[in-house]
């Protein structure tokens, strides 16, 4: 993990409403506290979590790379998974599965992470398992 990009996703966190960046700061450190390949930058205007290990060569347009953004929408804090279809469903991560392969997972508050988090976290492992290295 680059120590730029951690202060870039620090600054961009510490930018946004209070109401919020409390949530989005404690969901940083459950996908940062998974596993320590995950790495972070600011993608798409927004926290972003990665796999930072050598991978088989892909399509960059297949993002098999990409974990997850911490998306502020609407007043709504989301998740989204660009490939998180393939995310066992048994694991129990509760979102909205999409057609392109994405999944989205609302947070309503710090409660809700934090109730959340374990499933979140399994939903991380199990991601991470099924990368081709």
């Amino acid at each position: 993990m680059s120590d730029l990009n951690s202060q870039k996703v620090t600054e961009h966190i510490n930018s946004i409403d209070a109401a919020y960046s409390g949530t989005i700061e404690f969901l940083r450190q459950v996908f940062l506290k998974a596993d320590s390949a995950i790495a972070e930058h600011i993608k798409w205007n927004a926290p972003s979590f990665y796999y930072s290990g050598s991978m088989k060569e892909f399509d960059a347009k297949e993002y098999k790379r990409d974990l997850a953004v911490i998306n502020l929408h609407r007043g709504k804090i989301l998740i989204v998974f660009p490939t998180g279809n393939k995310i066992d469903k048994q694991i129990g991560l509760q979102g909205k599965d999409y057609p392109d392969g994405r999944k989205i997972v609302e947070i309503k508050d710090l409660e809700d992470a934090k109730k959340k988090a374990d499933v979140i976290t399994a939903g991380i492992k199990n991601w991470l398992s099924q990368i081709e290295k």
